[in-house]
């Protein structure tokens, strides 16, 4: 069972946030982590947009949602909100498939004028599916280079993900004594 499942809410081969995902993964991999990463790229499209909640790759998703310890989803900004493909997959899963799981989201985009995207669209759908909200991310497409290893190539940003995630990490350990 993972501890922690990271959700790719990008459709794009080479998108900047899920390369900031996947060093998000990394991070946790060096906490002891284990983590599945989830990219929307690798979800059946005929089970996507055929709405099949019942396929066997939304039962698997579902299934690792609901087992997390936590969850990061991160998505690019489209049109002022998260994908749309992200929308079809999370509008199948089951109503509360993260219930008491707490939940970092992020986001990406080209200006600050989207900054408020992750407030007014992501956070609310994270909501709705019980998820426990953590502040959240935004990086501009400016502070993140999709082909290093380290993708975010702005100190204070880095600084500031890098806190959130370990903030993240607490919250996720005080939810494991919990149980």
């Amino acid at each position: 069972m993972s501890e922690i499942v990271v959700l790719s809410g990008s459709p794009s081969e080479h998108s900047r946030s899920e390369q900031v995902l996947k060093y998000l993964g990394k991070l946790l991999n060096q906490e002891n982590f284990s983590v599945v990463h989830i990219s929307i790229k690798d979800v059946p499209h005929r089970d996507l947009f055929q709405g099949r909640f019942d396929s066997p790759a939304f039962t698997d998703i579902a299934n690792l949602l609901q087992n997390a310890k936590g969850v990061i989803v991160g998505s690019p900004v489209y049109k002022g909100a998260y994908s749309g493909v992200l929308k079809a997959l999370l509008d199948v899963l089951p109503q509360d498939v993260l219930r008491h799981t707490p939940v970092l989201p992020l986001m990406t985009g080209g200006s600050m004028s989207h900054l408020l995207a992750l407030e007014y669209s992501l956070k609310p759908v994270l909501a709705t599916l019980k998820g426990h909200n953590l502040k959240g991310l935004y990086f501009l497409d400016r502070q993140i280079d999709k082909y290093k290893v380290n993708p975010i190539i702005d100190d204070a940003i880095l600084e500031r993900t890098k806190k959130q995630l370990y903030y993240f990490i607490e919250i996720v350990n005080t939810q494991k004594l919990l149980v």
